[in-house]
């Protein structure tokens, strides 16, 4: 009787074992990731063609999964405020995108290294914006180069510039 008991004790220790190491990696990797944390909009150093610029920008960046959580919040120029989010694996697949303040509906991510991303975000199945994502080699910055055309067919190019806080 006692066998069974230490087989059946022994079992749950290695059960939890596996588990919480298993845990301990993925928070690991998390914590080594260079896009995870909270990003803020150098509004000096980035560029809007054309304007005008946010009052500011806030970005919480979150690992999930095979991918990200964001949740975006800016004040526009105006002094609007919104707030987006999105959830998303790196497969180039859709995801939803709810609260743009530029109208897209859906996102999709690709990985190309561990500091770039591709990101593309349409609207009604078209796509709307494309960019590129890069964090800096000293995880300090996020560079975001976007591009798309707006309602009056006029190119629109903006370079967003973020410090990590």
């Amino acid at each position: 009787m006692h066998s069974i008991w230490r087989a059946m004790t022994l079992g749950i220790v290695v059960s939890l074992a596996v588990v919480l190491g298993t845990n301990v990696t993925d928070v690991s990797a998390q914590a080594s990731d260079p896009r995870v944390g909270t990003w803020k909009l150098n509004v000096a150093k980035s560029k809007y063609n054309p304007g005008p610029a946010p009052q500011s920008q806030t970005l919480k960046v979150e690992a999930s999964g095979k991918g990200e959580k964001i949740t975006s919040e800016v004040v526009s120029a105006d002094g609007k405020r919104t707030t987006s989010t999105y959830t998303a694996n790196f497969d180039g697949k859709d995801y939803p995108l709810s609260g743009s303040a530029l109208g897209a509906d859906k996102v999709s991510l690709k990985r190309i290294d561990a500091r770039t991303t591709e990101r593309t975000d349409k609207k009604d199945g078209k796509v709307y914006i494309s960019g590129k994502i890069t964090v800096s080699a000293d995880g300090k910055s996020r560079t975001v180069s976007i591009s798309t055309t707006d309602s009056k067919g006029k190119k629109v190019s903006n370079t967003y510039v973020y410090d990590k806080e």
